[in-house]
């Protein structure tokens, strides 16, 4: 597996796949232009399905526009078998071709293709499993972060320093900001309003919807265009800063332990983006907000104080529980029901880290299964539950709009 400096990423939303991929992509084939008339790029599958949506021509115009005209053309019709989130850059001179780029953005902002794969070199992880992980932990008598500080390279703890300060910035930003997100949903922010009205109940009330506050905050940033940290994706990023910021707020724990955290959250994440997939346009929702959901509660499970084995039950039941589900954003934004279900996954992350901190750790289907049966649960999914804004929600969202206008 990669470094965890390939999974939390900072960049500015609405989407790792659909908008931080795109973007690194235009960024690269530009790098190695000289100097041209113009540039097309083709966009395949679920990018040209919900990439309008997802300012996915804005990130790539941003980058190739300053230099050449560019003309985006969308052909949601065609996917290619590698991935839906295809994408073929031209560069033309004289009226010629003169260098071409076939890429796909896979999730989480990382951009790959049958020619350019992940390489093992990139790879500082010597296990690629849970199971086997576990297995280390018991033998050298040592847990999950410990893992990840023995892999990582001494920098590791600045960079997650890094992510946790962003994402206690990101947080503040939602927190301060109203008004209406962009994108013609007039989708109201709530964040600041949850938070406020936390303050009017009894303590059990009170925390959870500072947690959904911390949650919706998160998630409205990056709805807005604002910078995130992908965690596993700009989707799904604000399960994870919620948790951790709650839990430091009630607990008020020390920096390194929400570092230490934010590893072994990682280290789930990363599991599941090398053998299954974080993508919405490939595997559904469950990809992103289950995966977040899983990383969240592995992380509460381990401030709790729980053991490699119940930080385990907690990441796999709360995976477990977001099988199936779809990938249906209307109007291809990032708003609805993306938002609030990022703040019903923090909840249920603080419920899953606390059912298996009750447990002894042993249960019957771990996490490794459970990310086999998500990926295989992904594809057999109907192209139109993944991010294609042609099913489920975004569908009946679309046909009630258009009903009410012909009344």
């Amino acid at each position: 597996m990669e470094s965890l400096k390939e999974l939390y990423k900072v960049g500015n939303g609405p989407s790792s796949s659909h908008t931080m991929g795109p973007k690194k992509a235009a960024e690269q084939f530009l790098a190695r232009q000289g100097e041209v008339d113009s540039f097309r790029v083709t966009l395949y599958g679920s990018l040209a399905a919900t990439g309008k949506g997802h300012l996915t021509d804005y990130a790539i115009l941003q980058v190739l526009e300053r230099v050449a005209p560019t003309e985006i053309i969308w052909r949601a019709d065609i996917v290619h078998e590698y991935h839906t989130n295809g994408m073929f850059f031209e560069a033309i001179k004289g009226g010629d071709v003169v260098d071409e780029w076939t890429i796909y953005s896979i999730g989480g902002g990382t951009i790959a293709s049958p020619e350019m794969p992940i390489h093992k070199s990139q790879n500082v992880y010597p296990m690629g499993s849970i199971e086997e992980i576990l297995a280390w932990c018991d033998q050298e008598g040592k847990t999950l972060w410990e893992y990840v500080q023995d892999s990582e390279s001494e920098d590791i703890w600045d960079y997650l320093d890094m992510i946790w300060k962003t994402m206690c910035e990101t947080i503040d930003n939602g927190l301060n900001n109203d008004g209406v997100l962009p994108g013609g949903l007039k989708v109201a922010r709530k964040a600041c309003t949850y938070w406020v009205k936390s303050k009017e109940y009894g303590p059990n009330v009170s925390n959870r919807c500072q947690l959904y506050a911390y949650a919706l905050a998160t998630a409205e940033e990056n709805a807005s265009g604002g910078v995130v940290v992908t965690a596993p994706t700009c989707g799904s990023c604000g399960v994870l800063p919620a948790v951790l910021y709650h839990l430091s707020q009630v607990n008020d724990y020390r920096p390194i332990r929400i570092k230490r955290a934010l590893a072994t959250a990682g280290l789930f994440g990363n599991i599941a983006k090398t053998n299954a997939s974080i993508s919405g346009a490939e595997a559904g929702c469950q990809a992103e907000i289950g995966v977040a959901c899983a990383m969240a509660a592995a992380a509460a499970c381990q401030l709790m104080g729980g053991t490699p084995a119940q930080i385990e039950y907690a990441a796999e039941m709360a995976l477990e529980h977001h099988l199936g589900l779809t990938c249906d954003p209307v109007c291809g934004l990032v708003q609805i029901p993306c938002i609030e279900r990022n703040a019903v996954a923090a909840a249920r992350a603080i419920d899953s880290a606390t059912f298996a901190i009750l447990s002894d750790g042993k249960h019957r289907v771990n996490f490794d299964r459970v990310v086999d049966v998500m990926m295989e649960t992904g594809h057999n999914l109907p192209s139109l539950y993944r991010e294609t804004a042609e099913g489920g929600l975004a569908k009946h969202y679309h046909q009630k709009q258009k009903s009410s206008k012909k009344r």
